[in-house]
């Protein structure tokens, strides 16, 4: 299958790491995604990797609950950087090379990010995997992977999800709910649509970076997407 992209950025969801279970790491949800990743890298796609923390700990929530709002993405940043690791020693087990990058420095967790490093990684076959976010307090990981998406030069940033495109509504409460095939950046914002927070979607408009929002947890779907195949919904 020829791809349509030969640079990436995919953007995991960290709650679609839990599968069934409702907190933590699914094991079979993340050598799932493993191996649909490992695929693309076979075929000469460079991935870049950025993923949420929500699975564990959301900075958000923690500050609804009476955390200091701070400390409380400092901790969704730690979040991240346990579900980054999970995700290399999984493709590794596979034997898929990746690397971890934190954005604050966590030697020898992982490696400082820096984007020429990054670059090198995937440019040698090698999945690139961006923890802690932007690195900063009140910046949600949507915008940390816009950010390193635009940083890394991809050329486009795969959103993956539980569910399969962008909504009139959300679809699990709303069955009148219609998905769109594509729709423009201006008209997610215009719509208030939740297809991620207003910093991320004006960083990708104002740089170009075209989002395709697609379903994740359905095997094969990744490859499917980086093949050109209409599935999901293209932002642009």
């Amino acid at each position: 299958m020829k791809s349509k992209y030969n640079r990436i950025l995919l953007k995991l969801s960290g709650e679609s790491l839990m599968g069934a279970q409702g907190y933590g790491i699914d094991r079979d949800r993340l050598s799932d995604y493993a191996v649909q990743i490992a695929e693309i890298v076979r075929q000469g796609v460079q991935v870049g990797i950025v993923i949420g923390g929500g699975n564990i700990f959301r900075g958000l929530q923690g500050a609804a609950k009476g955390f200091d709002r701070v400390k409380g993405d400092q901790m969704g940043m730690l979040a991240t950087t346990i579900n980054s690791l999970a995700l290399s020693s999984a493709l590794e087990a596979i034997g898929q090379p990746a690397r971890v990058f934190t954005a604050i420095n966590m030697y020898p967790i992982g490696e400082h990010y820096s984007n020429r490093r990054a670059i090198e990684a995937i440019e040698s076959g090698c999945v690139a995997i961006m923890a802690g976010g932007t690195g900063n307090p009140f910046f949600t990981t949507d915008t940390g992977s816009a950010l390193r998406g635009i940083e890394i030069g991809a050329d486009v940033m795969l959103k993956g999800t539980r569910i399969d495109g962008v909504y009139t509504a959300d679809p699990e409460k709303d069955s009148t709910a219609t998905k769109f095939d594509r729709i423009t950046y201006d008209e997610v914002l215009a719509r208030g649509l939740k297809v991620m927070d207003l910093t991320a979607t004006a960083l990708c408009k104002e740089n170009g970076l075209p989002i395709v929002v697609f379903d994740m947890d359905t095997p094969g779907n990744l490859a499917k997407v980086v093949a050109g195949e209409p599935i999901g919904t293209v932002v642009y």
